[in-house]
């Protein structure tokens, strides 16, 4: 067995794996990334809109603060965030834009004059100042109150990602790809590495680490309509949870995004309604202002997805072969808007859908999309339950989302979180010594090893693939947008018959060298354990909360789930046990109404103590100059 050893080792080489990856690299520190895939191809890549900050330099930002931020991030939460977070992106989102366009981003910029902009699906000539020429510009997200999302045309996940990744070169951080953890190593209450499995080989390796960190994004594998790639399984996650020692916080919130392509469920950027897109059903009318007359299209994601899917039932959806969708009109931007602003969008249309933007709609319907849950970990970003183990990123419950999630807020959260984490696994690094136990290692090696060796000797009858389509058809139809007791149940009961299942997987190819089925089959039955998070998370959560909606309890109620959930899985148990804590430390903004959406609120006395706006502390470091073209 290859052993290496490292002070870092990030699970994970997307933006957030990255990011955490350079700040203990630059503070002298040996960092490694491991990724299944090269890292310029971690889904990251695939984040078209922007990342908020409140920059305030565009004419529709003006005004913004990171106060404002804060308020929008909390309400688009639902109330199920962790104030304290929310307060600590808000306030470092701006530095961290600045930071990353300082090492070479190429933000999209204010130019000088008048500019044509559309709002509400009108258009209206606004004139830019002098002042603010050349500086990081912004566009609508849903559930802002200003324009705060920066961007580089409609590929910011991916300019960033570049970007990032130079910097791991810079720093000299070991990048390892095709390589898959498969389980940690720790020793019920350390976590001092993996073991992980070489993609190209087969070969199981053991990484000793100081300092782990789970990166590895979401797990929207789990449903069968999704806009994740093949890559978001959740591999990280089920590390984490198979311990038996580390919860899973609030896996019921799940994020359907309004504008999943049909019929490839890829995902067209909230950016086409930021920049003045409109939803359109089967008569071609403009429907959202009927639901929402103040916010329309850029109410919050959780909202806008209700609203499409209650359109729809009403019979005003567009039939079509796949189901049916409604249409997403950005013809009027016109084509050079399109072509430069939007161009990913344009590319995703013509290639994938055979349909022109500039001159057609585009058939969209709401699509799983985001994880809110993952990972929990504290406000340093160290997972409860093992030293030395911490997350960031989608892969992590950090909380700063709640029960949903702003559009723009998830992709600076990668780096804001990066950047805030990786100074606090700095600090963790200078002050802690590790006893890398063989016995643990041993362990760990020979649990991996045995699962190979039993699924290639097993003449089990259960297919990997006829499993995973199973769970993800049993998410869709009974895990929803919209849920309820009956059908919650329904799903609970299947997928622990499927994880029974799951145990009687048989191969039908080798176990040598490189083989996706192998991977899928050892992925599959921790896949289904996060389904099954999910699905009695969902359950027991008797009340309505941003993106988790119950028909049979339409309320939101603050008095009895004004908390998060945590699920926990010990080894043997046909399910997971769960816990529940306190959403928030404290509420710098009480519960209150969203300001959309609608809905009634069963409301809950909070404690004096737990209402307090907290001191505002000097950054440690100052923002680098804005570059400036």
């Amino acid at each position: 067995m290859q052993i290496f050893y490292t002070d870092l080792l990030c699970i994970g080489a997307g933006l957030a794996g990255e990011r955490v990856a350079v700040e203990a690299a630059k503070a002298g520190f040996n960092t490694t990334c491991l990724s299944i895939v090269p890292p310029r191809r971690s889904h990251s890549s695939a984040a078209q809109g922007g990342m908020q900050a409140a920059l305030g330099n565009c004419v529709m930002g003006e005004g913004d603060s990171p106060d404002i931020h804060f308020a929008d991030t909390v309400k688009g939460s639902d109330w199920g965030c962790d104030q304290e977070v929310a307060r600590i992106f808000a306030d470092t989102a701006p530095i961290v834009m600045r930071e990353v366009a300082h090492w070479g981003v190429p933000w999209n910029r204010v130019e000088q004059g008048p500019a044509t902009y559309y709002k509400g699906g009108k258009p209206f000539e606004a004139v830019e100042s002098k002042e603010k020429h050349g500086l990081i510009h912004a566009r609508a997200f849903g559930g802002t109150a200003k324009w705060r999302t920066c961007y580089t045309a409609d590929g910011t996940g991916r300019s960033v990602l570049n970007t990032l990744d130079s910097m791991c070169l810079r720093y000299n951080v070991n990048i390892h790809d095709r390589a898959q953890a498969e389980a940690l190593i720790h020793d019920g209450e350390n976590c001092i590495g993996a073991i992980v499995r070489c993609l190209r080989t087969g070969e199981l390796m053991a990484y000793f680490a100081t300092a782990t960190l789970i990166a590895t994004g979401g797990y929207g594998r789990i449903y069968k309509a999704t806009t994740n790639a093949v890559i978001c399984d959740g591999g990280g996650q089920i590390t984490a949870l198979d311990t038996g020692l580390v919860p899973l916080g609030n896996m019921e919130a799940i994020q359907f995004h309004p504008t999943g392509t049909v019929p490839t469920d890829i995902l067209v950027t909230e950016g086409c309604r930021g920049d003045g897109g409109t939803l359109l059903d089967i008569n071609e009318y403009r429907f959202m202002p009927d639901y929402e007359p103040e916010k329309a299209e850029l109410a919050s994601r959780d909202v806008v997805s209700r609203r499409m899917q209650e359109h729809m039932a009403k019979g005003f959806g567009v039939k079509s072969p796949y189901g049916d969708h409604l249409w997403l009109d950005i013809r009027h931007l016109g084509e050079k808007h399109i072509t430069t602003k939007l161009r990913e969008v344009y590319d995703i249309c013509t290639s994938f859908l055979g349909v022109n933007p500039i001159t057609d709609l585009i058939p969209v319907r709401p699509t799983q999309h985001y994880s809110m849950g993952g990972v929990r970990t504290n406000k340093d970003g160290a997972a409860y339950g093992l030293t030395g183990l911490f997350a960031a990123g989608e892969a992590a419950c950090w909380d700063m989302h709640g029960f949903n999630r702003l559009g723009g807020n998830s992709l600076a959260e990668t780096v804001v979180a990066g950047r805030y984490v990786g100074k606090k696994i700095v600090e963790f690094l200078q002050g802690h010594a590790v006893d890398f136990k063989q016995s643990a290692v041993r362990d760990a090696y020979i649990k991996t090893e045995e699962r190979i060796k039993n699924l290639a000797g097993n003449s089990g009858k259960e297919s990997a693939i006829t499993l995973r389509d199973e769970m993800q058809h049993i998410m869709m139809d009974y895990v929803g947008i919209f849920r309820n007791g009956k059908d919650l149940q329904t799903a609970v009961d299947k997928l622990e018959e499927l994880y029974a299942r799951s145990t009687n997987i048989g191969l039908q190819g080798s176990t040598i060298g490189f083989n996706p089925e192998i991977s899928l089959a050892l992925r599959i039955p921790g896949m289904i354990k996060l389904a099954q998070c999910t699905a009695l998370g969902a359950l027991k959560r008797t009340e309505s909360r941003g993106a988790h909606t119950r028909d049979d309890y339409p309320e939101r109620n603050d008095k009895d789930w004004l908390n998060r959930t945590l699920a926990y899985w010990k080894e043997g148990d046909p399910l997971p046990t769960l816990k529940y804590e306190d959403a928030s430390p404290y509420f710098e903004i009480p519960p209150g109404e969203r300001g959309y959406g609608g809905g009634k609120i069963i409301q809950a006395d909070i404690p004096a103590e737990k209402l307090r706006v907290p001191e505002k502390k000097a950054s440690d470091n100052a923002a680098p100059a804005e570059e400036k073209k």
